[in-house]
């Protein structure tokens, strides 16, 4: 998915996926030309890091 899908898809500004990226944040991005691309198994498991404990 692109930059720009990324963000809609977690509801966060664009501007936010590039600062992410630029402090190796984030899920892991692949540069296709110029272009910054992310895989879906790896946004997936950047979101599942991201849970939080509720039972502690």
């Amino acid at each position: 998915m692109s930059a720009e899908e990324l963000a809609d898809f977690l509801g966060v500004p664009l501007n936010t996926v590039y600062v992410w990226n630029h402090r190796r944040q984030g899920p892991r991005a692949h540069k296709v030309g110029r272009h910054l691309r992310y895989r879906w198994a790896e946004v997936e498991a950047w979101l599942e890091a991201q849970a939080v404990d509720r039972a502690a």
